[in-house]
C-alpha cells in the first residue's frame, strides 16, 4: 500500500470514529473542501428558515411589537449568555453587538480609565487596582500612561489601540506577546492596559492567556484579549483565568454569518466601573427615559451603544443552536481540532516535496490554534489554483497560505484531500 493510499484509508477510519461527524449534516456544504472557517464559517442549514421567520412574521406582521413580544430588546444579553460558556464565562458578563473593532475601542479605553482611576486612588491610599480589581497594586501615585499592544496583531486592533492611546493621553508600545512579561517588568508601573490576541491570525500560534493575564495583573494593569481566532475552536477560560475584558467576532468558528455582530466580555467584578467611551441610549439605566444626562445601566448592558442589528443578531442566535447537540462541547471541538491539524501536517509532510512549503504554525499543541499556516513561493497564485480545484483556504501577503479547520464540519478526508491537491498544485 502506498503512503498516499494509506493516509486516505486512515482518513476514512478517523471519520468513521469521529464523535462530531454527525454535526457536519447540520451545515450547508457541497463538494468543496472548505478550510476557510477562520475567515467565514459555513451556513448552518436551519438558519435561513429562522431568518425568514424574523423577516416575514416578526418584522412583517408584528412589526414594532417584536421588540417586546419577540424578545428583540433583550437579544444582546440573551445571545451573550449563549456565547458565554463557549469562552468560559458565567452568564451576565457577555453582551453582543457592534463590530469587533468598536468593542476593542470600548474595552481598551475603559481599561485605561480604570487603571488611571486606580492610580488616583492609590495616591489617596486606596488599593492599587481599585474596588473592582484582582491583581497587583500599582503603587501610590503611579502614572498609568502606557498601552502595550501585540506587535503582530491584526492591523485594526493596532489602529484602534493607537487611537485609544491618543484619546487617553497614553503612549502606545507594540511588543511581541512573548516579550510582554519582560516589558512589564521594565515599565509595568506605567502600563495601564495590554491588548493581546489569543491566536495569531497569520500563523495560528496560540498565546498563553493564563500566564500573560497573570503577568498583566501582577503589574497592576488590565488585560484585554481579542478572541476572534479562538472562540468556538478551543477553550478560553475567561472567568477561570481572571481576564478583565475580552472581545471577539462571531462569523468565524461561531458561524454567525458575514458581518454578524461581535461580543464584549466585562468581568463581573469590573462591571460597576466599566466606563464606556461610547455611551448610548441602549446602555442607559433608563433607555426610554430620554434624559439629557447619562446614567449607565448595571451589568454587562453597559457595553451596549445603539439599536442592535436585529436581522444579523438573530441569525447568529440561530447559528448557535448547533452547539446544543449531543457531544458538541468546547472540549470535544478542541480534541478534534488538534487531531485535524496534526493529520494535515502529517499529510503535507508526506505529500509535499521537501522545501516547497514550510509550516509557520507551532507543532506543540499548547501553542497551536485551529489553523495551519504554510509559507511557500507564489502563495497567492497557489491559493488561486487550489480554489479552482475545490480546496478553499486563504492567502496573506507576501507568502502565507492559511488553512482553517472548523471541527464542526471539517472531516479527515477533507484534510487528506487538501494536502494532496496542494502537493499536486506545487509540483504540477
Amino acid at each position: 500500500m502506498s503512503e498516499r493510499t494509506g493516509l486516505a484509508a486512515e482518513a476514512e477510519e478517523l471519520d468513521a470514529a469521529d464523535p462530531l461527524a454527525a454535526v457536519r449534516g447540520e451545515f450547508v456544504l457541497d463538494d468543496v473542501t472548505y478550510l476557510d472557517g477562520n475567515s467565514l464559517g459555513a451556513l448552518p442549514a436551519h438558519v435561513p428558515g429562522r431568518v425568514e421567520d424574523v423577516v416575514r412574521r416578526q418584522w412583517g406582521e408584528l412589526r414594532i411589537r417584536s421588540w417586546d413580544e419577540s424578545g428583540w430588546w433583550t437579544a444582546p444579553e440573551r445571545i451573550g449568555d449563549r456565547i458565554a460558556p463557549l469562552v468560559g464565562a458565567a452568564a451576565g458578563q457577555v453582551v453582543v453587538g457592534d463590530s469587533t473593532s468598536v468593542n476593542v475601542f470600548k474595552a481598551l479605553v475603559a481599561a485605561v480609565r480604570m487603571a488611571q482611576e486606580d492610580g488616583a486612588a492609590g495616591a489617596a491610599g486606596a488599593d492599587g487596582r481599585g474596588s473592582g480589581g484582582s491583581g497587583g497594586g500599582s503603587g501610590a501615585g503611579a502614572v498609568r500612561d502606557e498601552i502595550l499592544v501585540d506587535a503582530t496583531t491584526f492591523p485594526t486592533d493596532g489602529y484602534i489601540a493607537d487611537s485609544a492611546a491618543r484619546l487617553t493621553g497614553c503612549t502606545l508600545r507594540p511588543v511581541l506577546p512573548a516579550e510582554v512579561p519582560s516589558a512589564l517588568a521594565d515599565r509595568g508601573d506605567r502600563t495601564a492596559a495590554v491588548l493581546l490576541n489569543h491566536v495569531d491570525y497569520r500563523t495560528g500560534r496560540l498565546h498563553d492567556l493564563p500566564a500573560l493575564t497573570a503577568a498583566v495583573h501582577a503589574a497592576g494593569a488590565y488585560a484585554v484579549w481579542d478572541l476572534c481566532h479562538s472562540a468556538g475552536a478551543l477553550p478560553v477560560g475567561l472567568d477561570e483565568h481572571g481576564v478583565d475584558l475580552a472581545v471577539g467576532c462571531t462569523y468565524k468558528y461561531l458561524n454567525g454569518g458575514p458581518g454578524s455582530p461581535a461580543y464584549l466580555y466585562v468581568r463581573r467584578g469590573l462591571q460597576h466601573r466599566f466606563d464606556s467611551p461610547l455611551p448610548g441610549w441602549n446602555s442607559h439605566a433608563e433607555p426610554f427615559g430620554m434624559r439629557p444626562d447619562y446614567a449607565p445601566a448595571a451589568g454587562a448592558v453597559r457595553g451596549r451603544v445603539g439599536t442592535p442589528d436585529i436581522l444579523s443578531l438573530l441569525a447568529l442566535e440561530a447559528a448557535l443552536d448547533v452547539w446544543d447537540g449531543a457531544g458538541v462541547s468546547v472540549a470535544a471541538v478542541r480534541a478534534k481540532s488538534l487531531a485535524l491539524t496534526d493529520f494535515f501536517l502529517r499529510c503535507v509532510g508526506a505529500y509535499v516535496p521537501e522545501g516547497r512549503a514550510e509550516s509557520l504554525t507551532p507543532a506543540a499543541h499548547a501553542e497551536r490554534g485551529s489553523q495551519v499556516a504554510l509559507r511557500c513561493d507564489g502563495a497567492g497564485d497557489v491559493m488561486k489554483r487550489l480554489i479552482e480545484r475545490g480546496v478553499v483556504g486563504d492567502y496573506r501577503p507576501p507568502d502565507v497560505l492559511r488553512f482553517g479547520f472548523t471541527p464542526l464540519y471539517v472531516g479527515f478526508a477533507d484534510v487528506e484531500r487538501a494536502a494532496r491537491v496542494l502537493a499536486e498544485t506545487l509540483t504540477g
